[in-house]
């Protein structure tokens, strides 16, 4: 058994769920905004609106161990966990943008990040990601969909990654740079 899979999911009361069978498709709509899920035909996702909760499971419980059906189960179950937590509150990341006179601007849909190289860098915010910036130097990523939200702030990381010795780079605000000691001159 798989111990994700087999917990039921909360829906709070602000958050409407439809579930069509047929397309194996789920569709979560709240205060935050819309979001749905396609989901592998070896699941089967019920809500139950008397008690405002989601259940997944495995459409052949005999045929369990093939494949990669008890994978499915858990990671289907996270992922619309995740859906459900996203319509109703939202997901939000933030990165610090680390150097001298190195920083980061909006124009339009575009963020702009001039972090030392000759010229700046231009990135599309992707659909359902909207995006503020204060001082210059600190990003926030906010949104519905916490794997778009994830998948741009790497991206925006991988611009330029924080290095040890000096600190400079672009890194999450939680993140934690491990520094090194640089050369000793004079023994």
């Amino acid at each position: 058994m798989s111990r994700i899979g087999k917990q039921l999911i909360p829906v709070p009361a602000s958050v409407k769920i439809s579930v069509n069978t047929a397309m194996k498709k789920v569709d979560f709509e709240g205060p935050k905004g819309k979001n749905s899920f396609t989901y592998r035909p070896e699941i089967v996702v019920a809500y139950d609106e008397k008690t405002k909760t989601i259940s997944c499971t495995v459409d052949d419980v005999a045929r369990m161990e093939e494949g990669n059906r008890r994978a499915y189960w858990g990671t289907t179950r996270a992922v619309i966990n995740k859906m459900v937590k996203g319509v109703a509150e939202g997901y939000t990341r933030k990165l610090e943008v680390i150097g001298v006179g190195w920083t980061s601007k909006l124009q339009g849909k575009k963020l702009i990040l001039s972090v030392g190289y000759c010229n700046p860098i231009e990135l599309m915010l992707p659909e359902g990601v909207t995006c503020t910036i204060d001082n210059n130097t600190i990003i926030n990523l906010a949104g519905v969909d916490a794997q778009k939200i994830g998948a741009f702030a790497s991206l925006i990381r991988s611009q330029r990654k924080p290095e040890p010795y000096n600190g400079k780079g672009i890194k999450y605000s939680d993140e934690v740079i491990q520094r090194k000691k640089g050369k000793a001159f004079g023994a």
